[in-house]
């Protein structure tokens, strides 16, 4: 089987401007996780970043529970980027199988 390449050069090129496109999606992606039912609530993007966070004046005044809801809606946020992320990968994935490994998204340099 001969291999040209020039064909393996262009195809690594198209999954570089794949992946580039990829990248550039999911940093696009806003996310907003919850936490007791919406007295807490955290923007993030596709990057991990948080952009905002929402405190209903009810719970700031136990100190305790206040930082248990923003615990829990910092993780639903982050697992709705991870989600975003996994959906945004889904055709990529494809191209190896479908097959992503578990570690990937947290090596993934947006």
């Amino acid at each position: 089987m001969d291999i040209n390449p020039m064909d393996l050069m262009k195809s690594a090129q198209r999954l570089q401007d794949k992946m580039e496109d990829i990248k550039n999606k999911i940093g696009e992606v806003v996310v907003t996780g919850t936490a007791g039912g919406g007295m807490v609530e955290i923007d993030m993007n596709g990057k991990q970043e948080m952009t905002a966070v929402r405190i209903e004046a009810e719970v700031a005044g136990d100190v305790e529970m206040l930082q248990d809801l923003v615990l829990a809606a910092y993780n639903s946020a982050i697992e709705k980027v991870r989600e975003a992320v996994k959906n945004e990968m889904g055709a990529f994935s494809n191209m190896f199988g479908g097959v992503i490994p578990e570690n990937f998204f947290s090596n993934l340099k947006l």
